[in-house]
């Protein structure tokens, strides 16, 4: 299934989640576009937060170039920010890696792909599926429909079998030996569900006029139709009427009968 295209991120719109769409690079245009904004030092320790839970942020104090090497040889992109006129930064900045399962995390489990899901599986010692705690088994169907089936080897791949079927249904597979069995352990991204919207939050940069709203009737001071009038009679026939109904005949015998006990 395609994904649908994501409109361009920027500073006010860059959240936990979505800024692990970003790579170094995008991180120094995106606050570039933005140091126009009036607003931009009053939230800068807000947006600095969003890039930290992706990114690994230095400052390079010391402005070499070999000290700007080092931080390339590291991984680093290396560039300039401003907070404002008399605040400019070196910043020094480096996505982080996904490598362990204990890296995987609800608001970057959508934006790995299956076969990097699968290698992260892979690196935790080998152990499989329920090698994994309940809290990471959580994180990764959050972002992925999981099966598993463990398997003697040769038989595996018998064919009509599951392993079959999953891998024609678009199923990624990690296979882990255990002895002479093999655990297969079939992975695919979820569909992302797109929250429903409003018909007036379909473009919130477009002011809307007053015109344009629901008109909401007020019917607060209106009667409630579930209240009927009081009804006096109504009331006191309620009030009085037996909750069953008995012959009188019926009722004799069972004074016959609790006489007769009482006397014996």
């Amino acid at each position: 299934m395609k994904k649908q295209e994501k409109k361009a991120l920027t500073l006010k719109t860059i959240n936990k989640s979505n800024v692990w769409d970003c790579q170094e690079n995008d991180i120094f245009r995106i606050w570039e576009a933005a140091e126009k904004d009036s607003d931009l030092k009053d939230n800068s320790r807000h947006y600095i937060d969003i890039i930290k839970s992706a990114f690994d942020i230095e400052e390079v104090k010391i402005d070499k170039p070999e000290i700007i090497k080092k931080y390339e040889a590291r991984g680093f992109k290396v560039g300039q920010v401003k907070i404002d006129e008399n605040n400019k930064l070196k910043w020094a900045v480096k996505k982080r890696p996904i490598m362990r399962v204990t890296d995987l995390t609800y608001e970057n489990i959508r934006h790995i792909s299956t076969s990097k899901l699968l290698e992260v599986i892979d690196r935790n010692f080998g152990g499989g599926w329920d090698s994994l705690s309940q809290s990471i088994q959580d994180i990764i169907e959050s972002g992925f429909d999981i099966s598993t089936t463990t398997l003697p080897k040769d038989r595996l791949r018998k064919p009509g079998g599951m392993y079959e079927k999953k891998i024609a249904d678009g199923f990624e597979v990690l296979e882990i030996a255990k002895g002479m069995w093999v655990e297969a352990i079939f992975a695919k991204e979820k569909p992302e569900m797109e929250k429903p919207r409003l018909k007036y939050e379909e473009d919130l940069d477009e002011p809307l006029d007053e015109d344009d709203l629901p008109e909401i009737e007020d019917h607060y001071n209106d009667p409630d139709d579930d209240d009927d009038e009081f009804d006096e009679d109504k009331l006191t026939e309620e009030s009085y009427r037996t909750t069953f109904e008995t012959e009188p005949e019926d009722l004799n015998l069972e004074a016959e009968e609790i006489s007769d006990d009482y006397e014996g």
